[in-house]
């Protein structure tokens, strides 16, 4: 799952990168200040990135899932559940998101290794 959402996230936060300034002009016809286009954007690619690396992984699912949950509410909750460009991948996304905030990132990531895990045994 954790791989699966990082890679996902990766690709549409670079698209997003890539093209701050349309992203922005964008963002700002459905009534969202500029300078969170940039927060979004980054938010995705770089949280793309750590969730990728399972680092620092809860609060970079949290911060994707508020990043997916505006999304649904501002840009596709007009267009149905399963309508062109409707809700659903989003949702989908924000769900793993969500499991990710409280199940983390599993026993193959930074995270595990930083505390304590990693298969080392430890002596007493």
């Amino acid at each position: 799952m954790r791989l699966a959402l990082g890679a996902i996230m990766v690709a549409h936060g670079y698209q997003k990168v890539l093209n701050l300034h349309q992203t922005a002009n964008f963002m700002a016809g459905l009534g969202i200040p500029h300078w969170l286009a940039y927060v979004a954007s980054f938010t995705e690619f770089l949280g793309g990135l750590l969730i990728l690396a399972g680092f620092f992984t809860r609060p970079a699912a949290l911060a994707i899932c508020i990043d997916l949950s505006v999304a649904i509410w501002k840009a596709h909750w007009h267009n149905g559940l399963t309508g062109e460009h409707g809700y659903e991948f989003p949702l989908a996304a924000a769900a793993i998101a969500f499991a990710l905030i409280f199940f983390g990132a599993g026993p193959i990531s930074i995270d595990h290794i930083l505390r304590g895990g990693g298969g080392a045994s430890k002596r007493s």
